[in-house]
């Protein structure tokens, strides 16, 4: 199937050299990435054969103090430079008209009796 297995619940502590010694007993490991703070990482092999081993023999397998989950990698998602998505970004969205139903501090008009910084008695 995949040449290149997904690895997660890794331990934060996990080193990319004892990913790779708890891998290569399944054939030749060509690549090894933990991705830093994540808890994930990929282990690419030479063939599919040693990457089908090792995904059914690692997966649940406990490497430093964690059970692992092994899965056959997937390419990243391709996403359009910056399309946010329903995530907002610098774009609030939505018409508010004259800046009402926001909420919050108004910045402007007359503080009338409210009171200010700079008032002095």
């Amino acid at each position: 199937m995949a040449l290149k297995l997904y690895v997660g619940n890794l331990n934060y502590n996990t080193t990319e050299e004892s990913l790779r010694s708890a891998f290569e007993s399944y054939g030749d490991v060509v690549s090894v990435k933990i991705i830093q703070g994540k808890g994930f990482g990929f282990v690419e092999y030479g063939s599919n054969e040693a990457a089908e081993a090792a995904k059914t023999a690692m997966d649940g397998k406990d490497l430093d103090g964690r059970p692992l989950r092994v899965n056959d990698a997937r390419p990243p998602e391709k996403k359009p430079f910056g399309d946010r998505g329903e995530r907002g970004g610098f774009s609030r969205g939505g018409d508010r008209g004259e800046r009402g139903e926001r909420g919050g501090f108004s910045r402007g008009g007359d503080r009338g009796e409210r009171g200010g910084f700079n008032k002095r008695y």
